[in-house]
């Protein structure tokens, strides 16, 4: 399959925008803020960590996005599809708000549940469309199942 290179940049500038939106709650890892100061585990991952690996995961939510609406109009499923890629987005970035934001792990909890759920949801949808779409999203997923037990930890020890 090939992809339109506009196409896959504005795709992939999509979901850049959506990580940016996300990174305006959280100031420079380091830095004495709320996340800072919070009780974490032991295997919580160091600040360094998470601007890199959110990066490499938008780029791979953004080629996936690419591929499924390059089949716009010739699978019903689409639309669907990428609803719910619009609905992961707007949680990915409530995630932030809340956990961030407004200070609250427990918000934030509830929030990363739905979210899982549509990452889920997302996977199946566009993998009915383009396999490889749904396949690019594993990353996702799998990062999300730890930051949403991380997240659970968190609460726990605040």
């Amino acid at each position: 399959m090939k992809l339109n290179i506009p196409r896959l940049a504005l795709c992939i500038g999509l979901c850049f925008v959506f990580a940016y939106a996300g990174s305006t709650f959280t100031p420079v890892p380091g830095s004495e803020w709320y996340y800072s100061v919070l009780h974490k585990p032991s295997w919580n991952p160091p600040d360094w960590l998470f601007p890199p690996a959110w990066s490499l995961l938008f780029l791979l939510m953004g080629i996936a996005l690419a591929l499924v609406v390059e089949q716009r109009g010739t699978k019903k499923e689409t639309t669907g599809a990428l609803v719910v890629f619009g609905v992961q987005l707007l949680l990915n970035l409530g995630w932030s708000a809340a956990f961030f934001g407004l200070h609250s792990p427990l918000l934030a909890l509830g929030v990363i549940v739905l979210l899982w759920c549509a990452i889920v949801l997302t996977i199946v949808k566009f993998r009915a469309v383009v396999p490889l779409a749904g396949y690019l999203l594993i990353p996702y997923i799998l990062w999300v199942s730890f930051a949403s037990v991380l997240n659970f930890t968190i609460w726990q020890l605040n």
